[in-house]
């Protein structure tokens, strides 16, 4: 059984941007995705701070004929899609049998903005408001459903629904696939459109998001003494993942290797993580041992790093629990993109990937003065370089849901480079 996959594309629309190169200068340089909502934006008034990601014209992903009624999710989601797959340089139909390409791309939501405009409506002026495209415009499952039928993909196709574990889910998934003989080539990925005002509200009455902060970018600071909740973000993340050997025969590239997965569940509460970690702390330790590998083998771990209190300190309690002495280098992209909800597994999985394939990890943005409670290797302040042998990105959720990746550098014969950040300090 093949044990490891090989990511040779990716798809990325995020508040940082929606090209790789763009989005590791932004990751490593600090650059903020997360501003103040524009007066026009349908949730000014409800969010102070958020990460907006940039428009995606559904014309630009669809048929004319095909852009009825269609969620901004969606749109994010194909949009991805498009330029992940066009990245692998892969042709479906040429280079693989359609039966043996699988679709797993998940969100948290789906298209909670179309069906709420779309009742709104109807209580105004009754059913004739609702349009009949509604539906194959918002379901969940309708990303994997319209990136199979843009290229012809006849394998398995699904879309996992586990709130913020959703894309990770979908790119362990992936592997599982490729493992088991089931696909040769998987478009995995993750994505969600929160911005309108119900899902805001509900955030905000709960208390989960960051508040009082005069400066939006500084808002979101994970395992930071003064952080005091989320900034809710938007965006899409997607993954072409293959067999290393497929990707040599036809001279493609690779991120980065997908070796292992975990996942566990807290059983605990539907909002609250568990103190103590331990589901979280399952799940790395299943992730590691999938990959065959000890704590010891594991340099980085790119947290799930939320900015609430409860979160970042069960983390890093679950963290120091797997870990002990080792104490890999830890940092979190959430400071910079927010919190993407079914995206953000896999938008974070992309950096994790980048980090492993190029040896280097961005640093946490905002980490002035890190919490005693969140005692870890932080990287703030600068990036850090050196050979990343393995890392771990997490992703952790309403339900409690964890779910673990182990990434490694890749092992296609030619690899995808960037030159290095000129601000980057040794890795150690």
């Amino acid at each position: 059984m093949t044990r490891a996959a090989t990511v040779t594309g990716i798809g990325l629309v995020t508040p940082i941007g929606s090209k790789v190169e763009e989005v590791f200068d932004a990751l490593c340089q600090g650059r903020s995705g997360l501003r103040r909502p524009p007066p026009d934006h349908v949730v000014a008034g409800y969010l102070d701070v958020a990460g907006i990601a940039p428009p995606v014209e559904a014309t630009a992903v669809l048929p004319p004929t095909d852009t009825r009624a269609v969620d901004r999710s969606v749109l994010l989601a194909l949009a991805a899609a498009h330029d992940a797959i066009a990245d692998a340089g892969i042709r479906v139909g040429t280079d693989v049998d359609p039966d043996r390409v699988a679709v797993v791309v998940s969100t948290g939501g789906g298209g909670l903005e179309s069906y709420e405009d779309f009742a709104a409506k109807r209580r105004e002026r009754g059913r004739p408001a609702v349009s009949p495209y509604l539906l194959p415009g918002m379901l969940a499952n309708m990303a994997s459903a319209r990136i199979a039928i843009a290229y012809g993909i006849t394998g398995y196709s699904s879309s996992i629904s586990t709130a913020c574990s959703s894309g990770a889910q979908s790119v362990a998934e992936a592997l599982r696939l490729i493992r088991h003989g089931e696909a040769d080539v998987v478009v995995c990925g993750g994505f969600d459109a929160p911005l309108h005002p119900t899902i805001a509200a509900a955030f905000a009455n709960a208390r989960a998001l960051a508040r009082n902060w005069d400066d939006p970018t500084a808002a979101s600071r994970p395992f930071d003494r003064r952080r005091n909740g989320f900034v809710l973000g938007e965006g899409a993340g997607v993954l072409v993942v293959e067999r290393a050997a497929d990707a040599d025969a036809r001279g493609a590239a690779g991120y980065a290797d997908l070796l292992g997965w975990g996942a566990a569940t807290d059983a605990h509460h539907p909002t609250t993580p568990r103190p103590d970690g331990a589901g979280a702390a399952a799940c790395m330790r299943r992730a590691i041992a999938d990959a065959g590998l000890s704590p010891s083998d594991v340099d980085h771990v790119n947290a799930h790093g939320t900015s609430t209190p409860l979160g970042d300190r069960a983390e890093a309690a679950a963290i120091n629990a797997v870990f002990g002495a080792h104490r890999p280098a830890v940092a979190s992209v959430k400071a910079l993109t927010g919190h993407l909800l079914g995206a953000a597994g896999v938008v974070e999985a992309v950096a994790t990937a980048l980090t492993v394939g190029r040896g280097v990890i961005p640093p946490t943005a905002n980490l002035d003065d890190p919490d005693p409670e969140c005692d870890l290797d932080h990287v703030r302040g600068a990036p850090r370089t050196g050979p990343v042998r393995a890392a771990l990105t997490n992703s952790f959720a309403f339900g409690g849901h964890d779910v673990s990746l182990l990434l490694a550098p890749p092992s296609t014969r030619t690899a995808r480079t960037v030159p290095l950040p000129p601000t980057a300090a040794p890795l150690g």
